[in-house]
């Protein structure tokens, strides 16, 4: 046998480890692919190749395949959604023919979430933060428990630290509040002033409140006489026990003669 056609025992174990690793390879690749959908359906920003390999155990390269593959077997059935890489990573999308049914959707689900309460107790919160719960119902003069717990919930507001002297929780509005307002910052926030009555309408009311009303005359009890009726000429004029008054005549200086007699 010559020697070309000999093969030693380290040789043939080389080629058949490189064929066993190729075939693990390749079948790793056919299985990631629901454990990659599994993970990409959670991210809230877009996975990094390195990220998924080291969450599911697998090369690299293996993993960059099967995202390859993904994204050709969404592409080839026509699903509403793709899979795109941007940012340095890998993130699922609605697909673009699709975004105005998108939006509109998410515009009509946002307009029927807050009721007309949440809208006034965010505002006070906007524009007073950072304020306390009571606070808040002290100016809309209104509980607003259940109103407080649906915009956090929403993550429209947050809390914001304890007040120092009464110890209650302070509340504050979130990023996603200037998101959804569109605002850049709480600088932005529109002024109030146009939105308040002018001076002199406010005095004109203040006064109209801060003004004494007049209290009406009660009618004359039974069996008395008004002031102004009485004679304050006669010193007992007032009426007396049943009705009758008791009249003092002068007295004549005849009968005061006749007395001294």
């Amino acid at each position: 046998m010559s020697e070309q056609s000999e093969q030693t025992p380290e040789s043939s174990d080389a080629v058949v480890a490189g064929a066993t690793t190729d075939a693990d390879a390749e079948t790793r690749a056919e299985d990631i692919g629901a454990a990659l959908e599994a993970l990409l359906l959670i991210a809230d920003e877009p996975m990094p190749e390195t990220e998924l390999a080291a969450a599911l155990g697998a090369p690299t390269r293996v993993v960059a395949d099967s995202l390859s593959e993904l994204v050709a077997f969404y592409d080839e059935t026509g699903r509403g959604f793709e899979l795109r890489q941007i940012g340095g990573g890998w993130r699922y999308y609605t697909r673009e023919e699709h975004a105005d049914l998108v939006g509109r959707y998410l515009l009509d689900g946002q307009q029927a979430k807050l009721s007309q309460a949440a809208l006034e107790t965010l505002a006070v919160v906007a524009y007073q933060q950072p304020i306390s719960r009571a606070r808040i119902s002290a100016v809309r003069g209104v509980s607003v428990d259940g109103v407080m717990r649906t915009l956090l919930t929403r993550g429209l507001v947050a809390e914001a630290g304890h007040d120092h002297e009464s110890g209650a929780i302070l509340f504050r509005t979130t990023g996603y509040f200037l998101e959804r307002m569109g605002l850049r910052g709480l600088d932005d926030l529109p002024a109030l002033a146009p939105h308040l009555p002018e001076v002199d309408e406010l005095e004109a009311e203040l006064s109209q409140l801060a003004r004494p009303q007049a209290v009406p005359d009660e009618p004359p009890k039974e069996g008395t006489m008004p002031m102004s009726d009485m004679d304050p000429t006669t010193p007992d004029s007032s009426p007396v026990e049943g009705g009758a008054k008791s009249e003092t005549r002068p007295v004549s200086t005849d009968e005061t003669g006749s007395r001294d007699e």
